[in-house]
């Protein structure tokens, strides 16, 4: 088992920044690769970001590609997400997960509470 907890979201004006966190536990954390999603109003969850567990190899949507960057550490059970030059279309939910990747997506296994994100034209 997995719990996850996310924080660090907030209200920013476009343009600007936030790190968002995810603190996760288990013994089995470090096995995961783990991701960030985000969920706007009225749509579907999207994948944003994830990274094996080595921290080697990272994905990212094209939406955030350039703007995010995606880090863990796994002696603190943590990852973040260094999110800059936010646009008003950044403003979601924010969800850390922890899964598996396939050869072309991301499978998630567990996923915490989320965190809110509002950007500000």
């Amino acid at each position: 088992q997995v719990q996850l907890v996310e924080s660090g979201g907030g209200l920013v004006q476009a343009g600007g920044s936030l790190r968002l966190s995810c603190a996760a536990s288990g013994r089995t954390f470090s096995s995961y690769t783990m991701a960030w999603f985000r969920q706007a109003p009225g749509k579907e969850r999207e994948f944003v970001a994830d990274i094996r567990w080595s921290g080697g190899i990272i994905y990212y949507a094209d939406s955030v590609k350039g703007r995010f960057t995606i880090s863990r550490d796994n002696a603190k059970s943590t990852i973040d997400l260094q999110m800059n030059s936010l646009k008003p279309e950044d403003t979601a939910v924010y969800y850390c997960s922890a899964g598996s990747r396939r050869s072309s997506y991301f499978s998630p296994n567990y996923w915490g509470q989320g965190t809110q994100v509002t950007v500000s034209s």
